[in-house]
């Protein structure tokens, strides 16, 4: 899977037996692309937050942790009163990239640092 899309991430979530909620309507395809890249090579990433059966903050690197068969460690958080529930089924899978190239690299670097790599092997693994 290179390109996942909705309908292929959705087929996986359904048939995983526990599942935490969204708290937000939208995610990004093109991040979920890079994290699963990263993830199904080894790459760790921080902790998501949770509360309860929701996920506060984390959604891309929860959903390609749900992908790759991998357990992504929790934080307790906690909630708002303006926090809502979305199923997966409801979330809209945005196709637009929501990173500029240089919050990419931000980020690949950040990730090679965590992870105690270099920066050219992280962005190897995303090509």
């Amino acid at each position: 899977m290179k390109n996942l899309t909705k309908e292929s991430i959705l087929a996986i979530i359904e048939k995983k037996d526990t599942v935490l909620l969204a708290t937000q309507k939208k995610v990004c395809l093109p991040i979920i692309n890079r994290i699963y890249q990263k993830m199904k090579y080894g790459i760790k990433f921080d902790d998501i937050k949770v509360c309860g059966a929701l996920v506060i903050d984390g959604h891309h690197r929860y959903i390609c942790s749900l992908l790759v068969n991998i357990d992504i460690d929790r934080a307790k958080s906690s909630k708002t009163s303006a926090t809502v529930a979305f199923n997966w089924q409801d979330v809209e899978f945005v196709e637009e990239e929501w990173d500029t190239e240089d919050k990419i690299k931000q980020l690949n670097e950040l990730d090679a640092d965590f992870n105690n790599m270099s920066i050219e092997e992280i962005t190897e693994i995303i090509k």
